[in-house]
Order: C-alpha cells, then structure tokens, then sequence
C-alpha cells in the first residue's frame, strides 16, 4: 500500500489516509491535559466528536445558553429585551438564600460596577455577559430568568449533560460542588440550533449570531484562521480550564461548528492549553479547504 503524508503543522505528520478524528487525537496524545472536541460541518454532516459526553466544569461557556434564555422569555411575551432593569450587585446563594456581592476587580468587565443603581437594558447587560463576559451583568441576567429556567430549555433541545445551577461567584455553592456543568456535545447542539435559526425563532437566533460575533476573546478558535474567516463564538475561562464554543463562518458561504473544552492542565501551562485548542481549530479549518 503506497502512503502519502501531508504535512498538517510544524512537526505534525500525518499519513493522508489517516482520518481527521485521529490525527487531532494523535496531536492531544502528547498534550497536558484533558480535551473534548465536537465539530460538524452543517453543509455535509461530517463530524469529529471526541471526549464529547465528558462533564466539564462549564466557566463562562454557560453564558450562551443564558442569551438563549433570554431570547427564549422574550419570545414568549415575559419582556422585551429593550426593557430596562436596575443594575445591581447583590445576589443569593443557592445553598441558604445568604447574600454575595462580586468584586470589580476579580471581572473581566469591571466598568459596569459603576452603574449599580442605575438602569440598563437587558440587551445591553446580555451584550456585555457575552462579549466581555461580565460576570456582573450575568448574574443579574440569571436573576432574572432563573437558572433553573436555563437547564429545563436545554434539555428540552436534548442537552443532557448541561445544567446551569447558579450565577458567577457563589462561593459556598461552589464549596459544595454545585457548579455549571456543561458538554462539547451539548454546546455544539446548541450552536447548530442558533447557526440553522432553530434557537428560539429565526430573528432571535439571528440576533445572537451577532451578539456572539461581537466576541472579544479571540486567543482559540479564531487565532490561527485566515482573517476573513469569522467565528460567532463565547469562550469560559477559570483556574486550569480553557474553552471555546462558537460557529464558524468561512467567505465561500459555508459555516461548521465547533466547541473545544479543556481542563486537567496546571495553571503555568495555560499559554499551552490554549495553543493546543487553536492548533486543533486550525487542523479542523485545513482539512476542509
């Protein structure tokens, strides 16, 4: 048998023959840490899952289900998202009902902490949960939709290893082992949805896409694309885990999903972790040129 080997990435060869799946499964062999990968390419249906059922501690990844949520209690007449809500920054546990404040300078969008008392809209609050990834503005978000709410509709869409159980910093939660968890497999169902504007309604899906492609963490999925390629995507990020979630839209028209969740990494070898992620999105982006 005559093999030929294409020469993927510095230092990564692999024979042509060898299936996509195992040559990204080849290059994480000697990779730090744990990965899941889920890819579709909503043109054709091919696909790439790995590790795609695995429980990952969700980080900001949740947020995205939370914009679903929103949009979905919009749908259903409960407000609008042009209505208006007081910003606040005080919030209760799941665990007894005491109270928690979030700290400015522990958040990615610190800003916003001046406003509290003041109103903004939910829209606006939404915008900022998802581009800058407020923790602040999730949290009134979530008061507001009730987690609960977030895990119910996800499961209704057939994500059965999501849940959304509390707000951004709820430390006695968090010490009882009541986090958000999320899939690969369930982020990416939850992309093809809102890609194929099956998520809530063709106008709400639509109206994510371009919150998400507002997005302004960019160090996985698109670092090592071509510029003109562009990604409607919501990272999370927390002590030893790195994710990234998204749609990814290519010039000719045609758009793949893709969601890389990582974790069991320690924390000086973040900079690695995200390299790994983003030479898969590469890898990913190659094989369908």
């Amino acid at each position: 048998m005559k093999w030929l080997f294409l020469l993927l990435l510095p230092g990564l060869v692999q024979a042509q023959s060898t299936s996509l799946k195992e040559q990204i499964q080849h290059y994480l062999s000697g990779r730090k840490g744990t990965y899941a990968v889920a890819y579709k390419n909503l043109a054709t249906g091919d696909h790439v899952y790995i590790n795609e059922n695995d429980s990952f501690h969700a980080a900001s990844t949740m947020k995205t289900p939370v914009m679903l949520e929103v949009y979905r209690q919009a749908y259903k007449g409960k407000f609008s998202v042009l209505d208006s809500i007081v910003v606040k920054n005080e919030f209760k546990s799941i665990v007894d009902g005491s109270p928690y404040s979030l700290v400015a300078t522990d958040d990615s969008e610190p800003k916003l902490y001046e406003k509290v008392g003041q109103k903004r809209t939910i829209y606006d609050l939404m915008y900022e949960m998802i581009i800058y990834s407020s923790n602040l503005a999730t949290n009134i978000i979530i008061d507001l939709v009730d987690a609960r709410n977030v895990t119910k509709t996800l499961c209704k869409m057939g994500a059965k290893h999501t849940q959304v159980l509390r707000g951004v910093e709820d430390k006695k939660a968090f010490a009882q082992g009541l986090n958000n968890k999320v899939s690969a497999y369930d982020l990416a169902l939850l992309f093809e949805k809102i890609a194929k504007g099956k998520a809530v309604s063709p106008e709400a899906s639509q109206a994510m896409i371009s919150i998400l492609l507002d997005q302004k963490f960019n160090s996985v999925i698109p670092a090592k694309l071509p510029k003109s390629v562009k990604v409607a995507h919501k990272t999370g990020s927390i002590v030893s885990i790195m994710h990234d979630s998204g749609i990814v839209y290519l010039p000719d028209g045609r758009k793949y999903v893709l969601v890389l969740l990582s974790k069991n990494w320690q924390e000086p070898d973040r900079e690695a972790a995200v390299e790994t992620m983003a030479t898969v999105s590469e890898m990913i982006y190659q094989s369908i040129q």
